[in-house]
């Protein structure tokens, strides 16, 4: 593991602290930091390999071996930064790690910086514990994932922080995203498996809603909020294009490959709960609360368009193209 000595604060530039940037949407944050000589990048990385970017001989990017659990040997480093980014998170493994990371280690990390100093900490949560008027899900902590319960957690304490009126905590919804260069998103790497089942889900309707966000859209709203320091105290944004219900999405996809819609069953929340016991499907508490819960939107929901900026992916079609999925021309059909 890597130390790295405070250097002395050079005006015309900014020193830029980030946690995560070999994820996916790591790699589209650091990729427009990159375009901007202004920052001076030091990059916590637990795995140094990992990042596909081209920055070994980048003499603003500094490359810290560590994870999380080791922010205490930067002690003397975090005072002297002006802005965090802190995108990494434990998703999943051992429910005690998990809470390390992504409450301990979080807020041991905030509580080192400057508040006299640092302009602004991008923390990265997730939209999953808020409820659809953007206040906490109670939900969230109690019966969350060991990763959502934790974020809950840490949520809940950033007001304890003396670096509290300068953070910016974002809520990614439904992360797509991921090219030759940077890595694929969960869902982004089974977009392919998901889309083989259009033929059948076109037959059926449910009642539910969701946001989707591509990491280049989430990394151009950070890079604004970045440049557009909170000059009034805390603030929090969700980030995700407009709302779509689960119909509204189906119709869409089939649209794109060009098969048609002739009827759609309603799928009832009885039928889902007898196909459960049918097919003795094992569910998590958290994953019962979802099925019922269904509407996972939010108000003031934000994307690059919210910012005067050209959304990368504003529709499901733009999501199939950039991922190379070729469509097809809806057939004619005469009656």
């Amino acid at each position: 593991m890597d130390t790295l000595p405070p250097t002395p604060h050079k005006p015309h530039s900014l020193r830029v602290f980030m946690t995560g940037a070999s994820g996916c949407i790591g790699h589209y944050i650091l990729d427009l930091l990159l375009e901007s000589d202004r920052y001076e990048l030091f990059l916590l990385l637990r795995h140094p390999e990992k990042l596909r970017l081209p920055v070994l001989d980048n003499p603003r990017v500094h490359i810290l071996r560590g994870g999380l659990e080791d922010i205490d040997s930067f002690v003397d480093l975090l005072p002297t930064i002006d802005i965090a980014i802190l995108t990494a998170a434990a998703w999943g493994g051992d429910p005690g790690y998990v809470k390390a990371i992504n409450v301990e280690a979080n807020l041991g990390l905030l509580a080192h910086l400057d508040p006299d100093r640092c302009q602004q900490v991008i923390y990265f949560s997730t939209a999953s514990i808020l409820n659809q008027s953007g206040s906490p899900l109670p939900e969230a902590g109690t019966i969350g994932t060991d990763y959502i319960r934790t974020k809950y957690d840490c949520h809940r304490h950033l007001p304890d922080l003396p670096i509290y009126d300068k953070i910016t905590t974002v809520f990614p919804t439904l992360v797509f995203g991921g090219d030759k260069d940077k890595p694929y998103s969960f869902i982004s790497a089974g977009l392919r498996d998901v889309t083989r089942w259009v033929g059948l889900a076109r037959f059926f309707k449910a009642d539910a809603g969701f946001h989707f966000a591509h990491a280049q859209d989430i990394a151009a709203v950070v890079i604004y909020l970045v440049e557009h320091p909170p000059q009034q105290g805390y603030r929090e944004y969700v980030i995700g294009n407009p709302p779509l219900t689960v119909n509204q999405a189906i119709a869409q996809i089939c649209d794109y490959f060009g098969q048609r819609i002739w009827f759609r069953i309603p799928l009832s929340l009885w039928l889902a709960d007898v196909l459960i016991k049918v097919f003795r499907v094992q569910m998590a508490p958290w994953d019962y609360f979802c099925l019922r819960y269904r509407h996972f939107v939010y108000s003031g929901a934000v994307n690059p368009a919210s910012f005067g900026m050209e959304p990368y992916c504003a529709t499901l079609a733009d999501l199939m193209r950039v991922h190379g999925i070729k469509g097809r021309r809806k057939k004619e059909y005469s009656l």
